[in-house]
């Protein structure tokens, strides 16, 4: 004999689970149960509407896993009509195979998880779009803000997800629409209903509240517009106020990132502007002779040879006597140089001081500046993370340099790093190469190379770096012993 069952069909996992059971204790096969809802047409004659076999006597109880249970339930509130002789079969096998659902490749099982799924993600939309607008208060009424939302949901998830709205607007009371039924929320009372509502004609001004915070966010620089349909599909937009943005933002995005990269360059962060408006309330000093180092670091103020300098505070020039025997170049002044207007007052700096020291080489004897005269850096939060000068900006920083060994005339020069290897010689060799030995130069000067201090500072394993350590402090011996 074979059975018909219609159910409502709407997201309520006990008609479904009763009549189930009946059947399986019946032992009542799937091929010979037809599931519907009431809104299906009436099917072939031979069938026994509604009709419950009686339970075979030897049938075992029928106890099923709760991982079938939770899935069950997530199943139930899919849309697809297929949904219950899916789960009946799934149930019917279980009784025979208890590790059913830990076949992950089985069709059934795959197809289950496949609407579970569905079902979460549109449980998700529906925490995520969905736009109360407020109620006018009847001017009889006092009491609570009363709040009216429309939702169109593709599965039957009202009763799911209205115990997430009841925690999350607790204070108000409010009534969710959609096609797929009701929940309303009057502060004692969540109410549910699965018979479908009629779309409500209502705006508000928190409308324009949406559009507004929108826009403020909406960032055309990481604009994709695959993820973003994906993430807000469009048939979600017609009822999201913010949606009427979207597509003049996206016709816009490129325009905006040009704008932004423009403003970009000319706008460093506000603590920049604070420094700057400091700095020139400061008396003028009066103007240094020409051809002198503090001449030329007048001119290097406004320096504008790489566009580095557009988001740096300030030049970073050179430091120390303008007759100096010995010149340390580095690579470029780091977050607190480029604050402080000094070169080495960091922690690379710090290191360096201190190293010197401990070989008896006095700082203030030295004449100390880098290869590049602003700081470059990549904005994270509220942090600058330095970023390498690249080889087109270093060229355009060396004119600054010559000047500086012109006039200074040193006669030792020490190069910490690659980049100041480069910009002193166009030489692009590895530093173990060249490092810690004397290299003539022109106008009898001599190089000698070493490592930059921020290196040690990155060595992650503290025996290492206490090796280099050690390294780094006879190559400052062997300075010292060259400038005597």
């Amino acid at each position: 004999m074979r059975y018909r069952f219609s159910l409502r069909g709407r997201g309520d996992p006990t008609e479904w689970r009763e009549a189930a059971r009946a059947f399986l204790l019946a032992g009542i096969v799937p091929d010979f149960v037809e599931w519907r809802t009431m809104d299906d047409a009436d099917g072939l004659f031979g069938f026994d509407d509604n009709h419950r076999p009686p339970p075979y006597p030897d049938h075992p109880p029928a106890n099923v896993p709760a991982a079938f249970v939770k899935l069950a339930e997530a199943v139930l509130c899919h849309s697809d009509p297929t949904r219950f002789a899916l789960l009946y079969r799934m149930l019917f096998r279980l009784v025979h195979d208890r590790h059913l659902l830990q076949m992950a490749s089985d069709a059934d099982v795959v197809a289950a998880r496949r609407m579970a799924k569905s079902v979460g993600r549109d449980y998700h939309k529906m925490t995520a779009f969905v736009r109360f607008k407020e109620l006018p208060m009847p001017a009889d009424l006092a009491g609570r803000r009363r709040f009216l939302a429309w939702f169109e949901p593709d599965h039957f998830i009202v009763a799911r997800v209205a115990p997430f709205f009841q925690r999350r607007f607790n204070d108000m009371d409010w009534l969710i629409a959609t096609p797929k039924g009701s929940a309303s929320w009057d502060g004692e009372t969540l109410r549910v209903t699965d018979e479908p509502a009629e779309k409500p004609d209502l705006r508000d001004e928190t409308d324009e509240l949406w559009r507004t915070y929108y826009a403020s966010i909406f960032n055309p620089a990481r604009l994709k517009v695959k993820m973003m349909t994906k993430e807000m599909p469009k048939k979600y937009w017609k009822n999201l106020p913010e949606a009427e943005l979207i597509p003049s933002l996206i016709a816009n995005a490129e325009a905006n990132v040009m704008d932004m990269a423009r403003r970009a360059a000319s706008e460093p962060l506000p603590f920049h502007h604070r420094i700057q408006e400091a700095a020139a309330k400061v008396p003028a000093a009066p103007k240094a002779p020409a051809g002198t180092i503090a001449a030329l670091k007048e001119e290097a103020r406004s320096c504008t040879r790489c566009d580095i300098y557009c988001r740096a505070t300030q030049t970073v020039f050179g430091d120390g006597p303008p007759d100096a025997k010995v010149m340390f170049v580095g690579e470029q002044p780091g977050d607190q140089e480029d604050l402080a207007g000094r070169p080495f007052v960091g922690p690379a700096g710090k290191l360096f001081n201190d190293v010197i020291g401990e070989v008896g080489i006095d700082r203030n004897s030295l004449y100390i500046t880098n290869a590049v005269k602003h700081f470059k850096y990549e904005p994270r939060g509220k942090r600058r993370i330095h970023q390498k000068p690249n080889m087109g900006e270093v060229r355009q920083c060396r004119w600054w340099l010559t000047q500086e060994l012109e006039l200074v005339k040193p006669k030792l020069v020490v190069a910490m790093g690659a980049t100041a290897l480069f910009a002193l010689t166009d030489m692009r060799q590895k530093l173990e190469d060249v490092r810690g030995e004397p290299i003539a130069m022109e106008d009898g000067r001599t190089l000698f190379v070493t490592v930059h201090p921020s290196y040690l500072l990155r060595i992650p394993d503290e025996g290492r770096k206490a090796e280099e350590l050690v390294r780094f402090r006879e190559d400052m011996n062997r300075i010292k012993r060259l400038a005597a």
